[in-house]
């Protein structure tokens, strides 16, 4: 989103997530704040910290260190002092992103004169229940897709249609272009590093060292190809996971009992998102819940690479819209393989992007602020 005018009336608005080290909400706070910056906003972000941080201070918003979002009784007691900082900031809007930072936001408002709108944002397909309802409680929520808006609205009969808007993520595509290919220098450091990836078509799922993610389902995948007599490479992407350390050995010893540890590489969460994806024959999306989006397969077919995913959630929805090739039925490891074959043979075109844009997701979020403001 290009830099704006400054506005007529400059708002303050706080967004309350539990941290900024990674993921599609913490990418989206990231993004809406760089967002109101530009606008002529002052960007406030509360959280625990993370290596987000140094972007989001670097691009104008201010961060303060509080954790809002673990799941303990002592954070409940940190209430107190998120109210002290949001009387001392004095917010339009306080927009949360995430259930227990909700709730210490919607207790800490308070007692607040003026108090601040209240805006949330659900990004999750979560069970629903009186914990997750606080997220239904803002004054407009913000639903990540369309199967989301659905899923609250079937599940919350109390939930007026009208405040739930649908306000896709979005990518940059001046950051993912087009047919983009990584530079001579980044193909050979990159093989380099990972040489067991090089010879072979790429493979990569980009995910968090957590079992939602399908990484299970992608190593038999690579498993199942080589029983076909396809040689193919896999890298998870991101699944090497601070705290996560028991799940990533699981995952090697899975590796192991099927003799791919040539084929398949764990690595942690890396900054050349970009040329990886470029450089891969297939990204991979198998999430075996459904999710409420899927930010991956976006800037994948940004960049003009294919991707196969598993057909529910947020995933199916833009797969059927945006590459109905890509899809197989979840968990269905028969299909997935011979899918995979068939787009490692002849891949169907991608045709250039002409939504999900950031500057979209960014545009219509300052909107929504504007039209919380008029009440």
């Amino acid at each position: 989103m290009s830099a704006a005018v400054t506005p007529a009336r400059s708002l303050t608005v706080v967004q309350l997530i539990p941290s900024m080290h990674a993921g599609g909400a913490e990418r989206s706070a990231l993004e809406v704040a760089r967002a109101l910056v530009q606008a002529g906003h002052r960007s406030v972000v509360i959280s625990a910290g993370g290596r987000m941080v140094e972007r989001l201070t670097a691009e104008g918003s201010e961060h303060i260190v509080l954790d809002i979002g673990r799941k303990s009784f002592s954070t409940l007691g940190r209430m107190f002092a998120l109210r002290r900082e949001l009387r001392r900031i004095q917010p339009d809007i306080v927009h949360a992103r995430s259930r227990l930072p909700a709730w210490m936001g919607w207790w800490a408002m308070k007692g607040l004169s003026p108090k601040p709108h209240f805006v949330t944002t659900v990004h999750g397909l979560n069970s629903p229940s009186r914990y997750s309802a606080i997220l239904l409680r803002g004054e407009r929520i913000v639903a990540v897709s369309q199967t989301l808006r659905d899923y609250v609205l079937s599940h919350y009969r109390w939930l007026e249609p009208g405040r739930v808007r649908v306000i896709p993520r979005g990518i940059d595509p001046e950051a993912f272009p087009y047919g983009h290919r990584p530079d001579d220098a980044w193909t050979r450091a990159f093989f380099t590093e990972f040489p067991t990836l090089a010879g072979a078509p790429l493979l990569t799922l980009p995910g968090r060292g957590t079992r939602l993610k399908g990484h299970h389902d992608a190593i038999h995948l690579i498993a199942d190809l080589k029983r076909r007599g396809i040689d193919a490479r896999l890298l998870l992407l991101g699944a090497e996971e601070p705290g996560r350390e028991t799940y990533a050995a699981e995952l090697r010893d899975l590796i192991a009992s099927l003799g791919l540890e040539n084929q398949v590489v764990i690595t942690p969460t890396r900054d050349d998102v970009r040329d990886i994806y470029a450089t891969s024959a297939l990204i991979l999306q198998l999430s075996n819940k459904p999710e409420s989006f899927g930010r991956t397969v976006v800037e994948a077919l940004s960049l003009c690479r294919p991707v196969l995913g598993y057909a529910h959630g947020g995933v199916g929805e833009l797969l059927a819209e945006l590459y109905p090739a890509g899809r197989v039925p979840p968990g269905d490891r028969e299909r997935l393989v011979e899918r995979a074959a068939e787009l490692l043979r002849v891949a169907p075109a991608i045709p250039m992007l002409q939504n999900y844009r950031l500057g979209d997701m960014q545009q219509a979020t300052l909107a929504l602020y504007d039209e919380v403001m008029a009440g």
